[in-house]
């Protein structure tokens, strides 16, 4: 593995992996993978303009930076767990495979997550008054239940 300065392309990669809150272990051994690098946890960390480390930083990568990170926390749709049938679709995956190992326990408990979800249990939306601050419609009884004839007999 080459140890040299790194070039703007793996500087721009840093930097953007920085700004997504990827930690400077974590960027560095992507590094070493993505360009056969070796970039050690603080020279990756010095390309992190909220480090101290960072002073040096030229203004170019600061601006890329905020940018990337802006970017970043305003995109959660590009992020497929942040959506809820993605979500459910790899409980799905889960609660099958706990499954057919026979692990009942696991599946029992990613079947009650499923629901959860489903449930919206995990929003900070829930909603107390129907439209307008009106009652909540009732929800339909599935079943329907017959009044039996009393044939004379009680």
């Amino acid at each position: 593995m080459a140890k040299a300065k790194l070039s703007d392309e793996v500087k721009t990669y840093v930097v953007q992996a920085l700004a997504c809150f990827d930690a400077p272990s974590i960027v560095a051994a992507a590094v070493k993978k993505e360009f056969g690098i070796e970039a050690s946890r603080q020279l990756v960390e010095s390309h992190d303009p909220n480090k101290k480390a960072a002073s040096g930083l030229a203004p170019k990568w600061k601006v890329l930076f905020e940018e990337t990170r802006k970017t970043f926390l305003e995109d959660t749709a590009s992020i497929g767990i942040s959506h809820r049938a993605v979500r459910l679709r790899a409980l799905q995956r889960m609660a099958d495979k706990a499954e057919n190992q026979g692990n009942m326990v696991l599946a029992s408990s990613l079947l009650k997550q499923a629901a959860e979800e489903v449930g919206g249990s995990y929003t900070n939306r829930r909603e107390l008054t129907g439209k307008d601050g009106k009652d909540l419609p009732v929800p339909v009884s599935p079943v329907t239940i017959f009044q039996l004839p009393d044939n004379g007999r009680s």
